[in-house]
């Protein structure tokens, strides 16, 4: 039965609201603040970059940032939040390599994937570890500190930010690698561990860079070796384990800015753009690079193959090195 062209656009004007309601808001987002998930506690290196970074990116979008650390369980707690997430821009990851190219490999009953669980936005750049020892250790090399290692009558205790993170993957592979008999003591973070450094109560660690360049600076830790291919030029002085002929420890924890499977184009286009403008401000990028980051510019498809790839590469490691979540 025909219909009246009063119906007809009676009906199409009801059924307009429901038919693009996901398009309508992604055009007009960002309408209210953003939550940005960090999934580890204040003081590491994904929260240095958090917080450099979220208040020039609140000024771009015309929206408040506000930073949530979210940690533990290797960080798939934060992770996976991020991943159950509405896909509406407003809830988004500090990514790293901790929940996405180390923790999937431990989870044998899943609860996200790096890939199908996530769009990878903005990648920011990378962080190398460090091997890094209190004063009070007799060495002043890294050749000097495998040779103190095997010479102790126990395994030298050495400290990382936490169970499954980068620091204890590249501990566990120097240890099988050189032979030096390690014990992992994981810390709720990296701030807790350093803090146990500083003071003694353990002597060794691998850890982030950044965060321990100014202690390189007023001498109160020693830094032996980065885990890069070639020295990084925030600490030039320092061999890299690339040289020193270890290219199986060769390690950097990239981070990123990703959100939720699903997230919008238009939603995923504005972000990046603001990221890569936050990174050209030639402020921002003294404050990063001073805090030990190389920075890289990455396409979210290049990102997404880059965080395909770490993943594939990380996941045998990781699993070859016995941790556990």
């Amino acid at each position: 039965m025909p219909i009246s062209r009063r119906k007809f656009m009676l009906a199409s004007a009801l059924a307009l609201p429901l038919a693009r309601p996901r398009a309508a808001r992604a055009a007009t987002w960002p309408e209210r603040p953003i939550r940005l998930v960090v999934t580890f506690p204040p003081g590491g290196a994904s929260d240095i970059a958090a917080r450099i970074i979220a208040p020039v990116l609140a000024e771009r979008l015309g929206q408040s940032i506000v930073i949530e650390n979210k940690p533990g369980a290797g960080s798939t707690i934060g992770a996976g939040l991020v991943a159950q997430a509405p896909a509406d821009g407003y809830t988004l990851l500090m990514s790293n390599s901790a929940p996405l190219s180390i923790s999937p490999a431990l989870m044998p009953q899943g609860g996200y994937d790096a890939l199908a669980s996530f769009s990878h936005v903005a990648y920011i750049g990378a962080v190398p570890t460090v091997f890094v020892v209190h004063p009070s250790v007799p060495v002043a090399s890294f050749a000097e500190l495998t040779a103190w290692i095997k010479a102790q009558d126990q395994p030298v205790q050495y400290g990382s930010g936490g169970l499954a993170s980068v620091g204890q993957i590249v501990g566990e592979l120097y240890s099988r690698q050189t032979g030096a008999p390690l014990q992992h003591i994981p810390y709720k973070g990296s701030g807790a561990m350093r803090n146990d450094l500083l003071g003694g109560q353990i002597r060794f660690a691998v850890d982030a860079l950044p965060q321990n360049l100014p202690f390189l600076r007023s001498g109160q830790l020693r830094l032996l070796a980065v885990t890069t291919q070639q020295r990084v030029p925030q600490a030039p002085d320092i061999a890299s384990v690339g040289e020193l002929g270890y290219p199986g420890l060769v390690a950097e924890n990239f981070i990123g800015l990703s959100g939720p499977a699903g997230l919008p184009d238009a939603v995923s286009q504005r972000l990046h753009a603001a990221i890569g403008d936050v990174l050209r401000t030639p402020d921002i990028r003294a404050k990063l690079e001073g805090q030990g980051f190389v920075l890289a510019q990455k396409s979210p498809a290049e990102f997404t193959a880059f965080v395909r790839h770490q993943a594939d590469s990380w996941g045998p490691v990781v699993r070859a090195t016995g941790a556990s979540l």
